[in-house]
């Protein structure tokens, strides 16, 4: 048995020391000779991604920002201090997830907790109130997880976007990890809390009471429910608010949501060149050879106009 660990313990380590594999490693040289680059400009990029892989962390997001880079013709001086941005928040995304860990907290997903706290700093979260929600969602009934804890964090930095108080968006989404909320439930409140933020700021909806519907276990749409005087007057207006508002909604959904799909980040996008512009070309081409309709015989002996 002690043989057996020992052999497993070496492979994992070098796994770890190699996380790039011999045909990645080509790959991303082939795609940067096609730009013109010498493989000397690339391995500096790959040995980051390599360090990063030796300490624990994930590279799946490093190597996708090189092979972007580089698909997109950026420097490889514009591709190195990105990675080494996104290597950054990666290792306090291991820590604070670390941090959980010793308190108890059920690990799930490593990968994905990872990646999710990262994207949850680059948008605003910081430490100190990643240690609150964990120190928050401490409860008996539920046991979280490192996953749900990065949710979290995500969705309250979204909240953040919003103009939503970081005291009150720690205790709402702590609320919601207590409770049981599931990954995809915490980042969903967190949007909807955003797209609401003005309400909330002018006083025409209360955080305080949104708290209180979770911590009686309510989920989803039932949250944001407008309760209006009259039997079925709230859903009524309800379908009406979004027969006005809806394209207006839909379109309203800040575009850097629709990084939680792509798993960018804004400050972790390398811009492409300017391109030399393209030949002019017709926008559309006129069909000429339309087919005339043969005339029908008058009944009434007239010829047509």
């Amino acid at each position: 048995m002690w043989g057996l660990t020992l052999a497993m313990t070496l492979v994992a380590a070098q796994a770890w020391a190699e996380p790039l594999s011999v045909q990645e490693r080509e790959a991303i040289v082939r795609l940067g000779a096609a730009q013109g680059r010498a493989a000397e400009e690339i391995n500096p990029l790959l040995d980051q991604v390599s360090k990063a892989g030796e300490r624990g962390l994930p590279t799946d997001s490093l190597l996708n920002k090189v092979k972007e880079g580089l698909a997109k013709g950026v420097e490889s001086t514009r591709i190195d201090p990105v990675l080494r941005q996104m290597t950054s928040r990666l290792e306090s995304a291991h820590e604070v997830l670390e941090e959980a860990k010793t308190r108890g907290m059920a690990e799930g997903n490593r990968q994905r907790a990872l990646e999710t706290m990262a994207e949850a700093f680059a948008r605003g979260a910081t430490k100190d109130e990643v240690r609150e929600l964990s120190r928050l969602s401490q409860d008996d009934r539920h046991k979280a997880t490192q996953e749900e804890l990065a949710a979290g964090a995500k969705g309250l930095a979204v909240m953040k976007e919003g103009r939503i108080p970081s005291k009150e968006g720690t205790a709402l989404v702590g609320e919601g990890i207590r409770q049981g909320y599931r990954s995809s439930e915490l980042l969903d409140l967190g949007r909807e809390v955003k797209r609401r933020g003005s309400d909330f700021e002018e006083g025409r909806a209360s955080l305080q009471q949104l708290r209180e519907q979770v911590s009686r276990g309510e989920k989803g749409d039932r949250l944001f429910r407008e309760d209006r005087s009259g039997p079925g007057s709230g859903d009524r207006e309800n379908r009406e608010d979004r027969g006005d508002r809806g394209s207006r909604e839909d379109s309203g959904r800040d575009r850097s949501d629709r990084q939680d799909r792509s798993g960018g980040d804004r400050s972790d996008r390398i811009d492409r060149p300017e391109k030399a512009d393209r030949a002019d070309r017709p926008d559309r081409v006129e069909r000429h050879d339309k087919v005339e309709r043969p005339e029908r015989s008058d009944r009434s002996g007239h010829g047509r106009d």
